[in-house]
């Protein structure tokens, strides 16, 4: 299949996605396939977007930072990427199609890219992570593209040396993993610059591919426990998940309140 016939089959990926909001961020309404078909059109389309997988961390983040709170409603896609997300859709009548993990969105972007020839470059995570996520990567997807790997940082005297990096390997997506909120800040921050067709924000998704850690078996993943086995596997985690039942608080309380957000996030 060449690229003129990807663009034929999947022309609704051009058109905006219904959307839903959840404690006033927008989280668009899609399935896996449909993100990953989205990404590569967003790929080889060459105009710049911002892909963000939103988490209960990411929506109390923003109730409190008005900067990365405007970066998610800029967004080009925001995808439901935690159980917590689901859960409150549900439970205020506007629910998601699916959970869609930054783990599970690089493993079905990367076949893909292999066959179109859409060049990668990875971002983040500790020294020599990258480097084995890419090694995994064109192992498992022949002909795969890695245009480049670099560990770097969101620290602004990184900033000048990291652009030139990537302007250098001219990527199509770049997949960034430095965290909530800093990755998709750095993003935002740069994109204008580098003009990558494709910027994600991708948290642990290296350290998980990598093998560094380890996702939780596949039941606890169905019944929605896969943050209680992370927990146990990383206690030092424990502050960050704090968020999630303050979020749980927050959306059982705008449940109370009748609060009424746009069905249309748009």
């Amino acid at each position: 299949m060449n690229k003129q016939s990807t663009f034929e089959m999947d022309t609704h990926t051009t058109a905006p996605p219904r959307s839903v909001r959840i404690l006033g961020v927008r989280l668009d309404n899609v399935t896996s396939d449909d993100a990953v078909a989205r990404i590569v059109a967003m790929a080889l389309s060459g105009s710049p977007h911002h892909v963000m997988t939103v988490n209960p961390e990411f929506i109390m983040i923003a109730q409190q930072d008005a900067i990365f709170r405007a970066t998610l409603e800029k967004a080009t896609l925001c995808i439901a990427d935690g159980v917590g997300v689901l859960w409150a859709s549900r439970l205020l009548k506007r629910p998601l199609a699916e959970r869609i993990t930054g783990v599970d969105t690089v493993n079905k972007i990367a076949p893909l890219a292999a066959q179109h020839g859409i060049r990668i470059f990875l971002l983040g995570a500790a020294p020599g992570v990258a480097e084995q996520t890419a090694r995994i990567l064109e192992d498992r997807n022949p002909g795969l593209i890695i245009a480049g790997c670099y560990s770097g940082s969101p620290r602004p005297e990184e900033e000048e040396d990291i652009c030139r990096r990537i302007e250098s390997a001219h990527p199509h997506i770049l997949l960034v993993a430095f965290g909530a909120p800093k990755q998709d800040l750095w993003i935002a921050r740069t994109q204008s610059r580098l003009g990558i067709p494709v910027a994600i924000g991708v948290g642990g998704t290296f350290d998980f591919i990598a093998g560094i850690a380890i996702r939780a078996p596949h039941w606890m993943q169905a019944i929605g426990m896969e943050w209680f086995y992370r927990l146990v596997r990383e206690p030092w985690r424990w502050r960050r998940m704090m968020a999630l039942p303050r979020f749980a608080a927050a959306v059982v309380q705008s449940k109370i309140n009748g609060r009424r957000d746009s069905a249309d996030g748009r």
